[in-house]
């Protein structure tokens, strides 16, 4: 099987395509000029001030990498008991204090 067009369809699109793969014959090369796809010295320049610029974003972010936590969990549960215990332990300071202070009542005897 073969694709064959009839008699009466080929000219029109032959002629279409024909003139559709045409480039453009006034001079216009659709923006493509001479200096098409060149380079300034000064966008080199732009390019080398963006690659500093992020050469020390990254270094930065180094830095603030470095001072992260490991974990942003609570603390271990061991350090839980020994909390827990130890409201339940007299102090030794205050078993260990006079109940009257012998300096304020002297003062409140005179």
């Amino acid at each position: 099987m073969s694709l064959t067009l009839p008699a009466g369809v080929a000219l029109p699109v032959t002629a279409s395509v024909l003139v559709l793969t045409q480039q453009p014959g006034n001079g216009d090369n659709g923006g493509q000029g001479e200096d098409f796809g060149k380079s300034s010295p000064v966008g080199f320049l732009v390019l080398i001030l963006f690659l500093i610029a992020v050469a020390f974003l990254v270094r930065s972010m180094t830095k603030h990498l470095k001072r992260v936590p490991a974990s942003f969990d609570d603390p271990p549960a061991e350090a839980a008991p020994e909390q827990a215990e130890a409201p339940d332990k007299p102090e030794p300071e205050a078993a260990e204090k006079p109940a009257k202070d012998s300096s304020t009542t002297s003062k409140a005897d005179s």
